[in-house]
């Protein structure tokens, strides 16, 4: 049934999906980490350290995402 659902959408529609699942990935670990290593940074008085942490963290969780996304996607091809 799941196939027959992704046949019946347009082209363009899940491209447009994929690059806004994509983009989610790159930008919001990004913009959590920056506030929870800011956040860390003030309650433990480790400037700048969590705060490149958190953000180092965010940077290859979202490169893993992406690659696991599109691992998925080209098995779908």
């Amino acid at each position: 049934m799941e196939e027959q659902q992704k046949k019946n959408v347009p082209g363009w529609h899940r491209e447009l999906a994929l690059f806004f699942k994509m983009s989610c990935w790159i930008c919001f670990p990004a913009v959590a980490g920056a506030f929870i290593g800011k956040f860390l940074d003030r309650k433990f008085h480790s400037e700048p350290w969590l705060f490149l942490f958190c953000i180092g963290f965010s940077f290859v969780l979202s490169i893993v995402e992406i690659i696991i996304i599109g691992m998925k996607e080209m098995e779908n091809l």
